[in-house]
C-alpha cells in the first residue's frame, strides 16, 4: 500500500484569522492521525495572506503536541532564507520535546516574492548557489559530534532528525539522489517536471546511511464529495486563489463559487488548470479513478495530499474519503 500523508498551508480563509486556521489545522491533524496517515506537513511562506504558516517551527510545534504518534514536519523549510545552525536549533528543540516524530524537509526557493526575500536578509543569487552545502552543513549539526567540531546545535546534536529534499524542478531530484536522501516532487502545484524528477532521482539514486534505496512522494490535490458537481464546486476557491496569484493579489482563501467562468479569463483558466492538473476532483468513484491513475505512471512511495477547501468539514470529509481509497488500494 502506498504511503499517505497531509501538506497543510494552514489557510486564512476570507473573513478568518490566524486563530481560525491554527485550531483547523489541529483538528484536521488530530484527524488524520486516525484515519492513517503517515505525516503531516506544513509549509514555510511569507507574506502570503492566505497562508497563517510561516513561522513553519511553531506551527510543527503546535500540531505536534495536539497529537500522539502521527509524524510531524516541514513541506518544507526553505534553507536559504535561514542559518543551517539556527534551522538545526529549532529542529533539534522539536525532536526533543517529541522523539521519533519530526521530519525537516527541505526546499530552496525563497517561498516568498523577491522584495519580502530581501526583507528576509536573503542574498537572492548566492544563497540558491549555496544550497547544497547549507544541506550538508544542517545535517552535520544534527549528526553525531565531532570530536573536533567547535559549533554543535544544542538542541540538535545527536537527534539525526530525517531530512528530505522538494523541490519542483530537477535541481532537488539529483541533489536528493547524490546524498542518498527522500525525495518529495511539489507536483501539487508544479507538475510540468515530475516525471523527469522521478527518473532522474531513481535512476541516479547512491545508496547512503539514511536510505538503501530510494524514496519518492508527490504532491497531489484531493477534492472529494458525495458527487462530483459538488466536488468540482469546491474546487473553485483553490482555483480563485491561484487566480488571483497570477493576477498579483494574492489573498484568502474565498468561498466557492458557482461558475468559474465570470471570475476568469480563458487565458487565466488554461494557466491554473496546468498547475493543478495533479488534483483529484469528483466523488469517491472519481477519485479513486484519478488516485490509481497517478499512482500506476508514478510508482511513488507516498503520495502529499493537500486541499485547499474553504468550509473546514467538507475539508475533512475530502482527506477521510482519500484515506478509505488509499487504504484499499494496493
Amino acid at each position: 500500500m502506498t504511503a499517505y500523508s497531509v501538506l497543510d498551508l494552514c489557510p486564512i480563509l476570507r473573513g478568518g484569522d490566524p486563530t481560525q486556521s491554527f485550531r483547523h489545522s489541529l483538528d484536521l491533524a488530530r484527524h488524520a492521525e486516525q484515519w492513517g496517515y503517515t505525516r503531516y506537513w506544513v509549509a514555510e511562506h511569507h507574506n502570503m495572506p492566505g497562508v497563517a504558516s510561516s513561522a513553519t517551527a511553531v506551527v510543527i510545534a503546535h500540531i505536534a503536541a495536539g497529537t500522539q504518534r502521527i509524524r510531524v514536519g516541514s513541506g518544507g523549510i526553505m534553507l536559504p532564507n535561514h542559518a543551517p545552525l539556527v534551522v538545526a536549533e529549532q529542529f533539534g528543540t522539536l525532536a526533543s520535546l517529541h522523539p521519533g516524530r519530526i521530519d525537516l524537509g527541505l526546499g530552496r526557493a525563497p517561498g516568498t516574492d523577491m522584495e519580502t526575500a530581501r526583507a528576509l536578509r536573503r542574498d537572492l543569487q548566492s544563497s540558491a548557489m549555496e544550497f547544497p552545502q547549507d544541506v550538508q552543513e544542517l545535517m552535520a549539526y544534527l549528526d553525531d559530534p565531532d570530536p573536533e567540531q567547535r559549533v554543535k546545535a544544542i538542541p540538535g546534536v545527536g537527534t539525526k532528525v530525517p531530512v528530505w529534499l522538494l523541490g519542483s524542478s530537477l535541481f532537488s531530484a539529483q541533489l536528493a539522489a547524490r546524498l542518498g536522501l527522500p525525495f518529495a516532487f511539489a507536483s501539487h502545484f508544479a507538475p510540468e517536471a515530475l516525471h523527469d524528477a522521478l527518473a532522474i532521482y531513481r535512476d541516479r539514486f547512491e545508496p547512503s546511511r539514511y536510505l538503501d534505496k530510494p524514496y519518492a512522494a508527490a504532491g497531489i490535490g484531493v477534492y472529494g464529495a458525495d458527487d462530483n458537481r459538488e466536488a468540482q464546486r469546491l474546487f473553485t476557491s483553490v482555483q480563485q486563489q491561484f487566480t488571483n496569484l497570477r493576477r498579483g493579489r494574492p489573498g484568502p482563501l474565498p468561498p466557492p463559487l458557482e461558475n468559474m467562468d465570470e471570475f476568469w479569463s480563458p487565458l487565466e483558466r488554461a494557466g491554473v488548470e496546468q498547475a493543478l492538473r495533479c488534483s483529484m476532483v469528483g466523488d469517491k468513484t472519481t477519485v479513486t479513478e484519478g488516485l490509481r491513475e497517478f499512482l500506476d505512471k508514478t510508482q511513488v512511495d507516498e503520495v502529499i495530499i493537500t486541499s485547499g477547501i474553504f468550509d473546514h468539514d467538507a475539508r475533512l470529509r475530502s482527506y477521510k474519503m482519500a484515506s478509505e481509497i488509499l487504504s484499499e488500494l494496493p
